[in-house]
């Protein structure tokens, strides 16, 4: 009898996702992305988008940390290392508890930059530098996007509802996903006119303060309003339910 060929590996016969559909993948991750198109929205979609209360709990968690032991005793390695390890341990709580645990490395990594940071320069203020940075940066992307004429809310919500240059060729659609990623340079813009004239006042307390109130609040205003806003323009529209409804009309 001729030799039995080893069976393939289970992923060996998958397809290798096109860039596309890789893109996709990315866009459902989003907050965006978390609302399934069917929903309506609600405080309990919202939350879920949002990371849910564990998640809000566990991206506050280490601000407060920093500014309970920084603001009384102004010992930096302590305040900066402290909410590096609490990062740290939330990370073996979700990879003990076998949940996702993307956002809680995402927030250690940003940590233990943030720690190096502000250690090696001795300013506590620089504790804030990488946030600032990172609203510095989405609020570019966010305006070129516009200015270039594809705006990324457009782009998200095209390849979630199978629409990826669809919307643009629509004037209403184009209009309102345009009108919706103004939000999030809005969000960006805000952000940074408070932390910057901040940051080069070296107000540690009135920066901390304002981080934790423009982290999640104006991130999940904003977001309820672009959904508001992507469902008002796709309402009735067969994508809004079933994404795969053109593939299926063949």
């Amino acid at each position: 009898m001729p030799p039995q060929k080893p069976a393939a590996d289970a992923g060996e016969n998958e397809p290798t996702p096109t860039f596309s559909e890789s893109l996709a993948a990315a866009a459902k991750q989003s907050g965006l992305g978390q609302l399934a198109p069917g929903e309506t929205p609600s405080v309990r979609v919202l939350l879920g988008a949002i990371g849910g209360v564990r998640g809000i709990i566990e991206s506050i968690i280490p601000g407060i940390a920093f500014l309970a032991i920084y603001l009384p005793t102004h010992n930096l390695l302590i305040a900066v290392l402290v909410p590096a390890f609490i990062a740290l341990l939330l990370v073996v709580i979700r990879a003990g508890a076998k949940s996702s645990m993307s956002s809680a490395v995402t927030g250690a990594v940003l940590l233990a930059i943030t720690a190096v940071l502000t250690l090696i320069t001795g300013r506590a203020v620089n504790n804030f530098v990488p946030g600032i940075l990172i609203n510095a940066v989405g609020f570019v992307v966010m305006l070129t996007s516009i200015l270039v004429r594809w705006p990324l809310v457009g782009v998200i919500v095209g390849l979630l509802f199978g629409d990826v240059d669809g919307w643009r060729k629509d004037a209403a659609k184009r209009r309102i996903l345009t009108i919706a990623t103004w939000l999030w340079v809005g969000l960006f813009a805000i952000r940074l006119a408070i932390e910057v004239p901040l940051y080069f006042a070296d107000n540690v307390t009135a920066l901390g303060v304002v981080r934790l109130v423009t982290s999640v609040p104006l991130y999940a205003v904003c977001l309820w309003g672009t959904w508001l806003l992507v469902r008002g323009v796709y309402a009735g529209d067969s994508t809004m339910d079933d994404p795969s409804a053109d593939s299926e009309t063949d």
